[in-house]
């Protein structure tokens, strides 16, 4: 087809001909997910064809095939038979922390914040250990995995979560988030295949996308992922690893009871898979459970965070690993981290040789109770396994909304708020929901002004036919 025929051709994508280079299907790959990342093609945008687009850039069928399984595996986009291609519902939605609260004028129930008010408690532990003769020993750039007392220290505080753990086997680490990256960057390659809940952690699902690691949603159900489904899931795909948070998944907040975590354990064992578990929420779970990990120590990576229990702004976590994978994962801290500030480790340490880390915690599920019970108040927990004391919610909507909208309209009305479409991996969901954060409101009072909002734009007529309503 001529060239000049598409010069008022209606395409929801048109790719700009002179910033393609060689070779062609990198090139337009790169420029689909540069438009999808910055905005330009809202998610659920329906793609032209892949046919339509060829002949509009004058290039082989193929090139463009090449460029869109480019863009499928990284979750940009995804394919319905008989349909068309479409932008992914949370292509681009990163859940990210606002820079300055200096203009803030909402309620925020989207980020998960940890009850930051105890973070009194820690500036206090900080100035004991400031006061300490050994403060220049802590600034260099010695025992990058962490120092044999601060990796005691992390021993002790995974004990408490029934993490038996030898101190070689443990690294502390910046985070979470420093801990996954590590995790992918050296045990995984690009072009790996990764299974996770259907809806899971949206800045793992970003990191995934970044190093070109797929992701493989797996059905699940009132208690989790389901193993029969991860099985089947392993038989048709080369999956190389699983990513859970089985204490309190982010973002559904089911608790997986210790049946299921057995059964996925033996799922796990069968197919050879190598185990992320993300305990961040470990401490709000039963005493008597479990880690997945206690099952199949030698396929597992379990990262213990102290961001949520404890304080988010030291950034350290606890990583543990089997021997097969010491040297990948010691020579992935070298090259990424060089070391983690073992001032900040320090911290934590002192907090937990002091037991003001039993004292925080305590307080925190305190109050988390306390505001589950005003939510409780407003809406339904459909599903009883959601753990009890959850630092968020999910909102099951009986409507389908514009997710970008509602969050636009809850903004507006004075609360911040995530649709379900931010943690979909995969193909458009029929289902939606709502992430409520009950943590991060100043107060309860707070809390309960942003959650009666929330039940008022839900019930807010949308038109002269229809009621936003929510089931409770």
């Amino acid at each position: 087809m001529p060239v000049n025929s598409f010069e008022n051709y209606p395409m929801t994508w048109k790719p700009n001909k002179n910033q393609l280079t060689s070779p062609l299907y990198l090139s337009i790959a790169n420029l689909l997910e540069y438009d999808i990342l910055n905005g330009y093609l809202a998610p659920n945008t329906k793609l032209p064809p892949q046919r339509e687009l060829a002949d509009y850039l004058d290039i082989n069928l193929s090139t463009i095939t090449r460029a869109f399984k480019i863009c499928e595996l990284k979750g940009l986009i995804y394919a319905t038979t008989g349909k068309g291609t479409f932008v992914a519902p949370n292509a681009g939605a990163t859940i990210s922390i606002a820079d300055s609260e200096t203009h803030k004028n909402y309620i925020e129930m989207a980020i998960i914040k940890p009850l930051d008010h105890f973070n009194s408690l820690v500036a206090e532990t900080t100035k004991n250990v400031l006061s300490k003769g050994y403060l220049e020993k802590l600034l260099d750039y010695s025992s990058p995995l962490g120092t044999p007392y601060h990796k005691m220290s992390a021993r002790k505080w995974l004990h408490k979560y029934n993490m038996d753990a030898n101190i070689e086997n443990i690294a502390i680490t910046s985070g979470g988030q420093n801990s996954l990256t590590l995790t992918l960057i050296s045990l995984f390659h690009s072009g790996d295949k990764i299974a996770v809940d259907k809806y899971t952690y949206p800045n793992f699902i970003q990191l995934a996308n970044m190093l070109n690691i797929q992701l493989i949603p797996i059905e699940g159900d009132t208690f989790g992922m389901k193993p029969e489904e991860l099985d089947a899931q392993c038989k048709l795909n080369n999956i190389q690893g699983i990513y859970l948070v089985p204490s309190c998944n982010n973002p559904t907040a089911i608790l997986m009871n210790m049946e299921r975590r057995q059964e996925i354990a033996k799922i796990i064992k069968k197919n050879n898979l190598i185990l992320i578990e993300d305990a961040i929420y470990s401490f709000l779970a039963p005493e008597n459970y479990l880690p997945i990990t206690s099952f199949i120590p030698e396929q597992s990576i379990y990262i213990n965070s102290t961001s949520k229990s404890l304080c988010s702004g030291t950034r350290v976590a606890f990583m543990v690993y089997p021997d097969k994978y010491s040297s990948k994962i010691i020579r992935g801290v070298y090259n990424i981290n060089i070391k983690t500030p073992a001032l900040n480790a320090e911290i934590i340490a002192e907090l937990i040789n002091t037991g003001m880390a039993d004292k925080i915690i305590e307080e925190k599920r305190l109050i988390s109770k306390e505001r589950n019970e005003i939510y409780k108040r407003y809406f339904e927990i459909e599903n009883p396994n959601e753990n009890q004391d959850s630092f968020f919610r999910l909102l099951p909507l009986n409507q389908r909304f514009d997710a970008n909208q509602f969050e636009k309209k809850a903004l507006a009305k004075g609360i911040r708020v995530y649709h379900s479409n931010r943690f979909l991996v995969g193909n458009y969901e029929k289902k939606q929901f709502l992430r409520v954060s009950l943590s991060s409101a100043a107060n309860s009072s707070e809390l309960e002004k942003g959650l009666s909002i929330l039940k008022y734009i839900l019930l807010e007529p949308s038109d002269k036919e229809n009621i936003n309503s929510l089931i409770i």
